[in-house]
């Protein structure tokens, strides 16, 4: 319990501080969730907290399907679907950069890295296509050490938000490189009109049933994958009993969002699905060793690469669909960054067109378990080459 107090504390903290504003540039480059790993890290490396607990082993089994089935509630396909075929092919186009770009980066690195940083390569293309709750269901399913999620999340972080600056400064040059790929411009006015026709949702206090029916349905959908996924063989080192239940939680969860129950959404269940995600990050930052940060510059190395063949996917699929340059950048935003950043991204490059951004990027939360799992596979058999 004493636990459970003080890392909830520290995220209360972490996010208070966040929202002051003289404090804003700082968490700008350096966001909160990297503060709600390292902080506990920290603690743990001093004495605070215990760096072994069978809490750190109940939230890491049971919070994340629980936090995944909440999080997927708020997915719209119909909606994402309106979008057209140049958006939809893409945000593949990203995410296959990251799919492919794993084992390659691997493939090129492996000789300065640990026999296992191919887990640690996965559950990255996690965070880089689903966000860190892809990354944690990742790195929980194939395994992926605590001493190495440290240097992927500075990674995660610093890369991520430094490729943000290059696509932001980029917009400048929008007009040319349209121009270059001869874009047709009547998909930017088609766009425009589909996101007239979305109707934001109203939003709604959150009341007792509300939040007794998030806690319910999070959790039971939780427990029940995990059951359902001890039922079903285990498939090489990658599809385990836990893997399976995350892609129930996950599958479950996106049915959910075709019912009623994704109203929850207007009452705030990401933000209690967020809570979720962001213990179990804490939780695990807690067990991490300090010394894995020392890792860190050749798996900067290793991003840097990686993020310019995903770069390098969306621009020749752009050429071949003469898709506009609004659309790669979104793209690979919505895959990177997420549904913070995509919106942000988006909105400088066309500024009624923000809602796009947050769209593809739910779709990353969709599908980016299972090209993590893909991207993961594909490191294994690398890394036994």
């Amino acid at each position: 319990m004493e636990i459970f107090a003080y890392l909830v504390f520290l995220i209360f903290i972490i996010y208070r501080a966040s929202q002051i504003n003289f404090l804003s540039k700082f968490f700008k480059y350096l966001p909160p969730v990297i503060w709600v790993y390292f902080l506990p890290m920290l603690s743990s490396a001093i004495g605070i907290i215990p760096r072994e607990s069978e809490f750190y082993t109940w939230t890491r089994t049971y919070l994340l399907p629980s936090a995944l089935v909440l999080l997927l509630l708020s997915a719209n396909i119909p909606v994402i679907v309106k979008l057209g075929i140049k958006a939809i092919i893409m945000f593949f186009a990203g995410s296959f950069g990251i799919i492919i770009g794993g084992p390659i980066v691997l493939l090129i690195f492996r000789h300065w890295l640990p026999p296992d940083a191919w887990k640690g390569v996965g559950a990255l293309s996690g965070s880089w296509m689903g966000g860190s709750a892809t990354m944690l269901a990742i790195a929980q399913s194939v395994g992926t050490p605590e001493s190495l999620l440290a240097p992927l999340i500075v990674v995660d972080t610093v890369v991520g938000y430094g490729w943000m600056g290059i696509v932001i400064f980029l917009s400048a040059y929008q007009d040319k490189v349209d121009e270059f790929n001869q874009v047709d411009k009547t998909v930017l006015i088609e766009l425009n009109k589909k996101m007239q026709e979305i109707k934001e949702a109203r939003k709604k206090f959150l009341n007792f049933v509300d939040f007794t029916t998030m806690i319910f349905i999070s959790f039971a959908v939780g427990i029940l994958s995990l059951k359902l996924g001890n039922l079903l063989p285990e498939i090489g080192v990658i599809i385990t009993h836990y893997t399976w239940g995350i892609i129930i939680a996950t599958a479950t969860g996106v049915a959910m969002s075709f019912t009623r129950l994704s109203e929850l959404e207007h009452s705030g269940s990401t933000h209690v699905g967020n809570f979720m995600l962001y213990l179990l990050l804490a939780s695990v930052g807690a067990r991490a060793n300090v010394q894995g940060i020392f890792e860190t510059p050749v798996f900067m190395l290793m991003g840097i690469v990686w993020i310019m063949i995903h770069a390098t996917c969306l621009f020749i699929v752009g050429r071949l669909t003469k898709s506009p340059m609004f659309l790669m950048a979104t793209s690979s935003q919505a895959n990177i960054g997420g549904p913070v950043t995509a919106p942000i991204v988006a909105s400088v490059y066309q500024s009624a067109l923000a809602p796009v951004g947050l769209l593809m990027a739910v779709a990353g939360n969709i599908v980016g378990i299972y090209g993590g799992l893909l991207c993961a596979q594909l490191c294994y058999i690398v890394s036994n080459l």
